[in-house]
């Protein structure tokens, strides 16, 4: 059996929601203070490069040095370089200083194919399966997910389908309260096996009968080494087809952004089994490896995963769609 958590209020009182819910101010700021770790350790491998020096190898190796440490990858790193070494021979570039606003600029042009919205009008509902490793934050990302989601005054419901910890069920029953959401869990009954599908599939069926905008559908964290349930994850997406034929519309894979270069071969995992279609890393304010961002960019020749948000903070206004050009000017500011 499955049960059905709501607050007292109407959850799909969109005004209410909207009441409730105000647009944060200053996440510029907030992107800025969250790359402080990325941005300091960046700054010193920089000291002294952007400092009215020549541009010469040796500036490019020191470049290359400070690039790396910052968790870019090899790729992107040689991707930024390439760049830099093009631009520097056709703007006829000489100081130093100008290298760093080139630089910039080419890191601006490596992310933007990553900086693409989530569009979620056009389906009703938009079925969202969030996905990830163990310990990367994707029940909290939920709980901030879907306080952004009612800030633009679309419903939302929460579908529990980590059925094998009780604690993220708690949870997020705990952050359905908080945003008065209602969320679709299994009774625990002794003896009962966990079905996370069945669960989803429930989920999206109240939700086509209420007429809700967003489903915001929990899976449990596995390692990409533990085969059976990456499988189980496969099967989750099938019967999520099977209640709706092009659902799930988005497959959000969660990355922690202190993984540094793990959370590349996360990627890859995951999107071999499922097809990924956008990204969320947390945890941009709690590392030095801000630069992850720059190597999941550089391992895609054509079009890289979409971006859609990062998380510079504990705040429910702290996950927020990513931009391009604010982020590279928070790295160099």
């Amino acid at each position: 059996m499955f049960s059905i958590f709501k607050s007292k209020k109407d959850k799909n009182d969109k005004n209410d929601q909207n009441e409730q819910t105000t647009e944060p101010v200053g996440f510029a700021s907030k992107i800025r203070q969250g790359l402080a770790r990325t941005r300091q350790n960046l700054g010193k491998q920089l000291t002294g490069l952007f400092g009215g020096r020549k541009i010469d190898e040796a500036l490019y190796e020191e470049l290359e040095t400070a690039l790396l440490t910052a968790d870019t990858g090899i790729a992107a790193t040689n991707r930024l370089l390439e760049s830099l070494r093009k631009r520097v021979k056709r703007d006829a570039l000489s100081d130093s200083e100008q290298l760093k606003t080139a630089l910039q600029d080419a890191l601006v042009e490596l992310l933007q194919p990553m900086a693409r919205p989530l569009e979620t009008a056009e389906k009703q509902p938009f079925v969202i399966m969030i996905t990830g490793v163990n310990g990367v934050g994707k029940t909290t990302t939920i709980g901030k997910l879907a306080h952004y989601f009612q800030a633009q005054g679309q419903s939302v419901l929460l579908a529990a389908g980590d059925t094998y910890r009780a604690a993220a069920q708690e949870q997020l029953k705990i952050w359905g309260e908080r945003n008065n959401i209602t969320v679709i869990a299994q009774d625990n009954e002794p003896g009962r096996k966990s079905d996370p599908a069945a669960v989803i599939f429930d989920a999206i069926t109240a939700a086509r009968a209420r007429h809700i905008d967003i489903v915001l559908a929990d899976t449990a964290g596995r390692l990409t080494t533990q085969l059976h349930l990456m499988e189980e994850i496969k099967k989750i997406k099938r019967v999520i087809t099977k209640a709706i034929p092009d659902a799930p519309h988005e497959v959000l894979l969660v990355l922690d952004a202190n993984t540094g270069q793990n959370a590349v071969s996360q990627l890859k995992a995951f999107d071999e089994a499922l097809g990924v279609t956008g990204l969320v890393l947390t945890k941009l304010d709690g590392t030095a490896k801000g630069g992850v961002i720059a190597a999941i960019a550089a391992q895609y020749a054509d079009l890289p995963p979409a971006l859609r948000f990062v998380g510079v903070g504990e705040g429910l206004d702290d996950l927020r769609p990513f931009d391009a050009k604010e982020f590279a000017e928070a790295l160099f500011d």
